[in-house]
């Protein structure tokens, strides 16, 4: 785990079901996610680059220490939780990273959920199959 120090900043990031609280303290770059890295927490480089996208867009890729706690959902939306949050603390230490953030899309909740299942479907949508007789 890396060292925090006195001043960090923070962002709280949702996607689906998860939620990734991010905290960005200035130091050399290092993600750690759950305990572990990236890579390993992860084990998909397609994953990875969708949590560092807010570091590149910015191009605060070796700036920051990112310390990251992320639950609930599976890998997928645990990645975009923690871009979110990443994006969201990123602009709470430079108001000026907005407009770049903004316009790559990073600082916008990506409404979708799960629907319910209704009663006498299968699932949210698919009926049972239709005969005639």
């Amino acid at each position: 785990m890396p060292a925090t120090s006195e001043h960090y900043y923070y962002g709280t990031g949702r996607r689906k079901s998860a939620v990734a609280r991010v905290r960005l303290v200035p130091g050399d770059g290092l993600l750690v996610i759950n305990g572990r890295s990236p890579s390993e927490y992860f084990g998909r480089r397609d994953l990875e680059t969708v949590v560092t996208q807010p570091l590149r867009v910015t191009d605060n890729l070796g700036r920051f220490v990112a310390s990251i706690k992320v639950e609930g959902g599976g890998v997928a939306g645990q990645a975009g939780a923690i871009c979110h949050g990443i994006a969201r603390a990123l602009v709470s230490a430079d108001a000026e990273l907005r407009p770049a953030l903004k316009k790559a899309g990073l600082l916008t909740r990506d409404p979708r959920e799960k629907e319910r299942k209704k009663y006498g479907l299968k699932r949210a949508r698919k009926a049972p199959q239709y005969t005639k007789r």
